[in-house]
C-alpha cells in the first residue's frame, strides 16, 4: 500500500480507516443529494491514507501534491453535507501513509506531508482517520497473489504450482501467518494513536471505519481485471476480514464508534461492473487509482460515515 505512483500494484490497497467525531442530526442518505440542514460541527481535521485521499480522483487539490488529495474524497463529501466552512477543514490525508505518519512528516513522490495529528486541536470537534492497510503490508500482499494469480492461470495449477493456493504458501506456510501477525501488531498502533486522537482532541466523538469489498463476497478472483488463484482469492478475502475485525475491536476498546463500510460495498468491488463498482481494477475505467476507491466508492464510504453520525 505504499504510494501507487512509483508502485504501480503496491499501491493496490493503500486503504480505508475513518475516524469521525462530530454532534449532528441524522442525515439523509445521499451525501451528494441531501441538503446541508444540519449545525456547524468543525472545526473538522481528516487523516488517513490513500483509500481517504482518493488518488486521482478529479479534482485533485491540497498540498502536498504527492499525497493525491481530491475534493471528491469521502471527507470533502462529508464536509460539504455537514456545511462545514472551508476555514474549518482541513484534509492532510496522504496517499501511502501508515500510523507512523500520524506523529511524523511523510516524504512522498512530489513534496513532504507534516505529521497528521499536528492538525489536532482541542477545538477540533470532528476528525476521521482511514489508516492501517500500509501497515500491514497489504499492497505488496495483494501485488504479489495477482502475479502469482497471473503465473497459475496462464501456465495452469499442475505445472508450477502443487496446489491452488501459491500466494498464501508464501506467507502462511508452516503454521505462522504472517499477515495475521501484522494485523495484531498494527492493532498495538492503532490503540496508542486512538489514546493520542482523545489527548490532543478530547472533544472529539470517534468513528473508526473499515474498510470496503476490495473481492466478491463469495471470495473469487475477477479473471483478467484482478487474476487471482482460487485459494489466494479466499486468503486475501479472509485478511481484509479479519483487519476489519481488528479495527472493530479496537475502536470499540478505546470507546468510539466503528463504521462498517464493507457492508454496503458488496456488490460493487472490483469485479462487478463498470457502472455500480466502488473500487477499479488492476485497469481501471474511471478516474481513480489501480484497486482504490472511485468517486461512487468515496461517495458510498461517506453515506455510511454520515448514517453513523446521525445514529
Amino acid at each position: 500500500m505504499g504510494p501507487y505512483a512509483r508502485t504501480g500494484l503496491a499501491a493496490i490497497v493503500s486503504c480505508g480507516v475513518l475516524l469521525t467525531a462530530v454532534l449532528v442530526a441524522r442525515p439523509d442518505d445521499d451525501a451528494e443529494n441531501s441538503g446541508s440542514e444540519h449545525p456547524q460541527p468543525g472545526p473538522y481535521v481528516a487523516l488517513g491514507d490513500s483509500y481517504t485521499s482518493g488518488p486521482k480522483i478529479p479534482r485533485q487539490s491540497g498540498t502536498p501534491a504527492g499525497c493525491d488529495r481530491s475534493d471528491h474524497n469521502y471527507p470533502a463529501v462529508v464536509a460539504r453535507q455537514l456545511g462545514v466552512t472551508a476555514a474549518d477543514f482541513r484534509d492532510v490525508s496522504c496517499s501511502g501513509a501508515t500510523i507512523t505518519d500520524l506523529t511524523a512528516p511523510q516524504k512522498t513522490s512530489n513534496g513532504t506531508n507534516p505529521a497528521q495529528f499536528s492538525a489536532l486541536s482541542k477545538r477540533t470537534r470532528l476528525v476521521t482517520l482511514g489508516i492501517g492497510g500500509n501497515d500491514i503490508g497489504f499492497g505488496s500482499t495483494v501485488t504479489k497473489c495477482v502475479t502469482m494469480g497471473a503465473m497459475y492461470r496462464a501456465i495452469g495449477s499442475g505445472r508450477l504450482f502443487s496446489d491452488n493456493a501459491p500466494c498464501k504458501k508464501q506467507y502462511a506456510d508452516g503454521g505462522t501467518d504472517e499477515v495475521a501477525q501484522k494485523i495484531q501488531a498494527t492493532g498495538r498502533k492503532l490503540s496508542a494513536a486512538l489514546a493520542e486522537i482523545e489527548r490532543r482532541a478530547p472533544k472529539a466523538r470517534v468513528y473508526v471505519v473499515g474498510y470496503p469489498a476490495i473481492l466478491p463476497a463469495e471470495a473469487k478472483g475477477c479473471g483478467r481485471e484482478l487474476p487471482l488463484a482460487p485459494g489466494d482469492a479466499t486468503y486475501l478475502y479472509d485478511k481484509g476480514k479479519q483487519l476489519n475485525t481488528m479495527l472493530r475491536g479496537q475502536s470499540e476498546a478505546a470507546g468510539a464508534t466503528y463504521v462498517d463500510t464493507y457492508s454496503p460495498s458488496v456488490g460493487h468491488d472490483a469485479c462487478s461492473a463498470q457502472k455500480t463498482r466502488w473500487i477499479e481494477p488492476l485497469q481501471p475505467s474511471s478516474p481513480a487509482a489501480a484497486v482504490h476507491p472511485n468517486a461512487h466508492g468515496e461517495k458510498g464510504m461517506a453515506n455510511a460515515v454520515l448514517r453513523a453520525i446521525g445514529d
